[in-house]
Formats: structure tokens, C-alpha cells, sequence
């Protein structure tokens, strides 16, 4: 399925309702990491019901454990084309008896992707069809980019700038969860994606004051990252060789290690109320 207008071409797939390419038709340009198996199978998949890992992958909601493994469901679900045309593509999943009985809520998740100018907008939109009980939950986004984007050079070449200038540390994740373990990151504001960056798997920001991050080679931005509102943002690659590196927003973040297993007290977790509808956005714009 392809959408597109004057400036680029964009590819998704229906599991997962996932974009799989994003190509300037000026310069041919392929911007998303092409799921080589090698490194890491995945394009750009949507993190729902959660993000992140739980702690011993189970939590609890009103007395009852459950089991949901890293990032949750939806990435591995198909989803139905709801609404297509020219710049625009809307795609729906449905609360079923597979996810109720790893998530007992009634939901409606819509994934909205708009091609505006040489942008890519992708909205999430989360409904509670539940009329009695409120429905506790995290979403998030996990695009991946070509770095290098050109044959030549490497990684290391690259860093990400954010639109003020952050000095705050990142957490580091152990095993998956939270330890309070930091790391001084960022290099004069400046975020290197060099072979070592990722050695302790991602590193995650709480609260950036700012609400863009750029991909840059030196002082040359190949693309925009716009994510305005998203309270935790998570910047990975997979490994030292891996030549991609993500640039993930968040609503919610993976468990503390100390964390008392309820989903209710989830560091980061979302409470939305009966027959009620949640929306966050962000921005992929190509330069």
C-alpha cells in the first residue's frame, strides 16, 4: 500500500499497520531502515498496548496477572485499511478475544499517516469502548532511519540534535527494565551515533524541554524529527554495526525494576476514561 504526493513516496504494510519505506521522489533517497534480518526485521513498528519491557513480562489489574511480552501486541497484529487515498492512509485495530485475554480492555487503536510537503505526520488515536471502566495503557513510535543514508561513510559519521540545548543525562536499561542507572549522552547538546553509543542497549530521556530532534551529518540535517507532547523519548540502534539508529516518542516507558507489578502505578501509563479517545502525533520531514 503506497500513499504519495509531489515529494515523496510512502510504503506500509498491513501487520502492524507499519511503514515499511519513505523515499524522496526528488532524489530518490530511501530514509527508513529497509529491515535487513542481519541487524534488526523491523521497519517502524507501533508500541501498544505498552512500551518497553515488564518486569518478568507480567502485570497485574485487579487482582489478576498477565502476561504480554516487550512492547506489547500491536506490532505483530493485522490491522484493517479503514481510509485511503492520494496523501493519506488510516488503519484500525480492534480489541479482540487474542488481545483480551492479554489486555483486558475494549479498544479501538487507529494509526493515521498524512503526507504534508515533504512530511510524514503519523497520528495515533486510542479509544475506550469500555462505557463502565477506564482503560490503562502506553503507546509509542520506534521508526528506524538509514545512517549512513548514502553508500559512503558510516555510523559514525552522524549525531542528533535537539531543537534546545539539552543537557540532561539518559537512563540506561538493564535487562530491559530501569535501574536508575544514567549516562552522560550528549556532547554539547549533541547526541554522536557512533559505534559505541548503544552499548548498554537504548538510552532513554525523560521530559526534554525540546520538542524536535534532527539527523545530522556535521552541520547538514537529512531529516526532522518532530515529537511535541511525547513525555519519553528513546534513541537506539541494535547493535555496533547496525547501520540504522531509531528516534522513538513515548507515552510510557519500560517497568523499575522495583516496580510493584500494577498497571495502574506504571511509571509513565495512561488512564483514559470511558468512551473517551486519546491522540498524539509526530513528524518525519525529509530535507
Amino acid at each position: 500500500m503506497k500513499i504519495q504526493n509531489e515529494y515523496l513516496l510512502a510504503t506500509f504494510q498491513s501487520k502492524g499497520a507499519e511503514l515499511t519505506s519513505l523515499i524522496s521522489k526528488t532524489t530518490g533517497m530511501e530514509y527508513l531502515w529497509q529491515a535487513n534480518p542481519k541487524h534488526w526485521g523491523r521497519h517502524a513498528p507501533v508500541l501498544f498496548p505498552i512500551v518497553g519491557k515488564l518486569k518478568n513480562d507480567q502485570f497485574s489489574y485487579e487482582g489478576k496477572s498477565y502476561s504480554l511480552g516487550q512492547h506489547g501486541f500491536a506490532r505483530d497484529m493485522e490491522f484493517e485499511v479503514e481510509k485511503i487515498d492520494d496523501q493519506s492512509i488510516v488503519f484500525l485495530l480492534k480489541s479482540n478475544g487474542q488481545t483480551l485475554a492479554v489486555f483486558p480492555f475494549h479498544f479501538e487503536l487507529r494509526i493515521l499517516y498524512h503526507l504534508r510537503g515533504q512530511a510524514l505526520l503519523t497520528t495515533y488515536q486510542v479509544s475506550n469502548t469500555d462505557s463502565q471502566k477506564p482503560m490503562y495503557f502506553s503507546i509509542g513510535g520506534h521508526p528506524a532511519f538509514n545512517v549512513p543514508m548514502k553508500e559512503d561513510g558510516s555510523r559514525a559519521d552522524f549525531q542528533i540534535g535537539f531543537s534546545d540545548k539539552e543537557t540532561q543525562d539518559a537512563y540506561l536499561l538493564n535487562n530491559g527494565v530501569f535501574d536508575d542507572s544514567r549516562v552522560k549522552a550528549l556532547t554539547n547538546g549533541l547526541l554522536p551515533v557512533e559505534r559505541h553509543t548503544f552499548d548498554k542497549d537504548a538510552l532513554v530521556f525523560k521530559n526534554l524541554s525540546s520538542n524536535e530532534a534532527q539527523l545530522l551529518k556535521g552541520d547538514h540535517p537529512f531529516l526532522s524529527f518532530k515529537f511535541n507532547g511525547f513525555p519519553f523519548l528513546g534513541i537506539w540502534s541494535k547493535n555496533q554495526e547496525s547501520p540504522f539508529v531509531c528516534i522513538e516518542p513515548w507515552f510510557g516507558i519500560a517497568d523499575h525494576q522495583k516496580h510493584n507489578g500494577i498497571l495502574q502505578e506504571k511509571e509513565g501509563i495512561q488512564t483514559l476514561s470511558p468512551l473517551s479517545t486519546f491522540n498524539c502525533s509526530y513528524q518525519i520531514a525529509t530535507h
